[in-house]
């Protein structure tokens, strides 16, 4: 399968945003560096993101490891 979301994107474009149930925490997928059946067997997968946050509500970019992403939050995009 080929990675269709390995281009970087701004934060209006974002292949996939994920939230915190209590809408606090935001995570802004704008690349993944892997096809998600590559991705699905690498507990180490990440993705590059925009997270957003009471401690930082314009937020701050990096690196996110999907499991900790998928474990915290529900996908709303």
């Amino acid at each position: 399968m080929k990675n269709l979301c390995n281009k970087t994107v701004k934060k209006e474009n974002a292949y996939e945003v994920w939230q915190t149930l209590d809408g606090q925490w935001t995570w802004y997928c704008l690349k993944k560096y892997q096809s998600e059946d590559v991705e699905a067997k690498n507990q180490y997968a990440r993705w590059f993101c925009l997270v957003t946050s009471p401690i930082m509500p314009e937020g701050e970019l990096g690196d996110v490891y999907v499991r900790d992403i998928k474990k915290e939050a529900k996908r709303i995009k």
